[in-house]
């Protein structure tokens, strides 16, 4: 068989990436638009490897009762593959099943890839309470409308939209409804853009930033927005990183806040660290568990998110920003630190925000090295975690909570978690 060729599938489980599993002649087969338990008619897509292939679903022979209309008609599975949008994977699925897919994709990364024995709990984002405990701000009840960061790509022709499913190539959309509205709607009066990207952002002053990225020009001088989470203000580059979801940093800090006031309170007179901290969001959690004392240190390779960081910081006297690599800080930390401050940081908690590709073995061993009391790990990639906590695992760091998974990322497979380690 060869790419292009149509052949009809028994998809039998999902798998990490937002694809799902089938076989065909012995071989497995990566289908993506399709469902646990369907029968589909799939487009072979890519039959270069020999250990597996992967489809695209046409058609529909045997539907799941968890499918459902597409959220993003555009990515529905009655537009051709070549023309459906990435971003939304997990759209065509109702909205409890697929948090069922993603908490047994983190489960089974946890088990075979880490090997490691943890519960897993799956959460929708954390609602923002006011004083008097009312609710201001939730997850919305189908769950779109919650991307208040989006990032388009112009191509040569002039054409903006975001790309294909797993290829470059731009498809001009009607509508983006992951997008907050205000950023949809800017989206569509898009004109005359170079080739290159545009980013839309909607910080927490509700005005929506159109930041154009022309591949044949320098990128523009940042704007500097404030954002809000825990109560506090967060300066922030407008195309600097932040949480994408309206209620993610808030669900994160939250959540973070709670583990450690369960497992480890923050002690101020104690190190800590912030590390991969960007601009000092948990930092400032920990922060405000430890209380105005607290000796906490941000270590961010960005130098504009770093200053940012050390003006987000200022109210805690002890505390500090540091551009560095996470991998060389670490280590140089541990080889040089005075018996003194190998004590504080042995007293001291380590929170660690690495990119999806996660820490890897040597900032974990370097982590390892200096033996804090307590490790918290907030992972956006359930196979990265799992390889991390296994060499968490082999240096004498154990999970004795379950995970928390939250869905901050609905109708894609994307997952964010938070695990607390201790020796």
């Amino acid at each position: 068989m060869e790419t292009g060729d149509l052949v009809e599938l028994e998809v039998t489980d999902v798998a990490h990436g937002g694809v799902f599993v089938a076989r065909l002649e012995g071989r497995v087969v990566f289908v993506a638009d399709a469902i646990p338990g369907e029968r589909v008619r799939a487009r072979l897509s890519d039959t270069r490897k020999k250990s597996f292939w992967r489809a695209e679903t046409v058609e529909v022979l045997t539907a799941s009762p968890h499918r459902r209309t597409h959220v993003w008609a555009a990515a529905d599975v009655t537009t051709a593959p070549e023309q459906r949008p990435g971003g939304a994977d997990f759209g065509h699925i109702d909205l409890p099943y697929q948090r069922e897919l993603k908490l047994h994709v983190f489960r089974d990364a946890l088990e075979r890839i880490g090997k490691v024995d943890v519960p897993v709990t799956m959460q929708e984002a954390v609602p923002i309470v006011d004083a008097s405990g009312a609710v201001v701000a939730k997850e919305s009840p189908d769950a779109t409308q919650w991307r208040t960061r989006v990032s388009l790509h112009v191509d040569e022709d002039g054409r903006i939209g975001p790309f294909a499913a797993r290829s470059h190539r731009v498809i001009e959309v009607d509508d983006l409804p992951l997008a907050t509205p205000a950023l949809a709607r800017a989206a569509a009066g898009l004109r005359g853009q170079l080739p290159g990207c545009v980013d839309l952002v909607q910080p927490a002053d509700g005005r929506v930033r159109i930041i154009p990225r022309p591949d044949s020009a320098a990128p523009p001088a940042p704007e500097v927005i404030v954002e809000h989470a825990g109560g506090r203000d967060f300066r922030v580059d407008a195309g600097g990183f932040w949480q994408v979801h309206r209620l993610a940093a808030h669900s994160l800090t939250t959540i973070v806040a709670e583990e450690l006031g369960a497992a480890a309170p923050v002690d101020p007179d104690a190190a800590h660290l912030d590390l991969y901290g960007g601009v000092g969001l948990f930092a400032a959690t920990l922060g405000g568990l430890g209380g105005p004392a607290t000796r906490v240190t941000s270590v961010e390779s960005d130098p504009r998110a770093t200053e940012h960081a050390g003006e987000n910081l200022a109210e805690w006297v002890g505390a500090r920003a540091v551009t560095a690599r996470v991998d060389r800080f670490v280590r140089q930390l541990a080889a040089e630190s005075s018996p003194a401050e190998r004590e504080r940081l042995s007293r001291g908690v380590v929170l660690l925000d690495p990119p999806r590709a996660g820490a890897g073995r040597e900032v974990v061993e370097g982590i390892l090295a200096l033996a804090p009391a307590a490790v918290v790990y907030v992972a956006c990639d359930p196979v990265a975690l799992a390889r991390d906590l296994g060499t968490f695992r082999d240096g004498g760091y154990h999970c004795r909570r379950p995970v928390r998974a939250v869905d901050l990322f609905p109708h894609s497979h994307h997952v964010e978690a938070v695990a607390v380690l201790t020796p």
